[in-house]
């Protein structure tokens, strides 16, 4: 294939992109139009805003190497799910993965791209919240609307010497069907038996409090916009728009910052499935030091669309991200695919 050569040349193109990331990440669903060739295939992808912030990445880096160009659609994972399902879109994108018997229903290739983190976002004025700690009991009980104060003495006895305001606790969560609604009830479900029998896990569930967003962008703002408010994010939309970003004591007991050091140390003890969702299990990992609150994020592929131009360009696609896309992915704060994931992936691409 060609390189993609636009109108303006590819220095602009960068530029264009740069603009795009400083904006924020949540304009990430105007993905690589800036670099066109008259030949470009074009693939369209819909889904996870857990992997938007990379596949826009990812987007822009493929449209400099080869004659693809990416739309990328982020409507959360429940609808990328709907829209790979239907047919109308070339891949989805989902957090969430499908078990063996609705891949092979469906007709669907699954395999992840990359690992991230889901973090906890809180606005109360005056204090440090950079330095606020919880447990993943304590989560489970402000979302379940048990710790209705800042105050609570359950907080407090997490964070000796912090002064908590006597303000009220307003939960804020996903208001779509989500797959990062998916990672975090699942992780809640994991380390409070009550929640798992009260409340589950799902990209939808009967929230018993708080506030409905939609996607990462609705959840950061609502918790901007909102004192006392606490929320879950994608660890990049997070990042990207500078909130602070609390502290979580994992199961060792272990006090650990979301950081690209303990997103790692969570992914060297990832459980990897051996079955057709090539999916893994790095919730509440083992290893020391490791970020809780983990997840793979995955996309679906048509099988039946596997010798059209556009199922040849998706192949081609992930292929070169899974080569080239990983310095990509730790600028954004994911962690690649091992490197025996990744080429075992790349093996089942070129297979399927």
């Amino acid at each position: 294939m060609r390189p993609c050569v636009a109108d303006r040349g590819p220095v602009r193109a960068g530029r264009a992109w740069r603009a795009i990331r400083r904006a924020g990440l949540g304009l990430v669903a105007l993905l690589g139009t800036s670099c066109l060739s008259a030949h470009a295939t074009e693939i369209i992808g819909a889904g996870s805003s857990f992997g938007a912030p990379i596949y826009g990445a990812w987007g822009e880096g493929v449209s400099h190497a080869m004659d693809i160009r990416l739309n990328y659609q982020t409507i959360g994972s429940g609808a990328g799910q709907n829209q790979v399902r239907a047919r109308t879109v070339d891949f989805g994108a989902s957090d969430a993965p499908m078990n063996a018997e609705q891949l092979a229903q469906n007709g669907l290739l699954q395999f992840p791209t990359v690992l991230g983190a889901i973090v906890l976002v809180v606005n109360l004025p005056g204090v440090d919240t950079a330095h606020l700690h919880l447990t993943g009991e304590l989560l489970a009980r402000l979302y379940a609307g048990d710790v209705t104060m800042w105050n609570d003495p359950r907080i407090v006895a997490e964070n000796p010497g912090m002064t908590l305001p006597a303000m009220p606790v307003a939960p804020v969560r996903r208001a779509d069907g989500s797959g990062t609604t998916f990672v975090f009830t699942s992780y809640l479900a994991r380390v409070s038996p009550r929640w798992a029998a009260e409340e589950g896990r799902g990209t939808s569930i009967e929230w018993p409090a708080g506030e409905g967003a939609r996607g990462n962008d609705g959840v950061a703002a609502a918790v901007r916009n909102t004192e006392g408010s606490i929320g879950y994010l994608e660890y990049a939309y997070a990042a990207g728009n500078h909130m602070p970003m609390v502290e979580l004591r994992n199961r060792h007991g272990d006090l650990v910052a979301a950081d690209p050091e303990s997103f790692s140390r969570a992914v060297t003890s990832a459980r990897w499935a051996q079955d057709a969702t090539h999916s893994a299990d790095v919730l509440d990992g083992e290893g020391a030091g490791a970020w809780p609150i983990m997840a793979a994020t995955y996309v679906l592929v048509p099988l039946d669309r596997a010798a059209t131009p556009q199922g040849r360009a998706v192949r081609a696609f992930f292929d070169w991200a899974m080569q080239h896309g990983g310095d990509a992915a730790r600028a954004l704060g994911y962690v690649p695919l091992p490197a025996e994931i990744s080429t075992s992936m790349r093996a089942v691409l070129d297979t399927h």
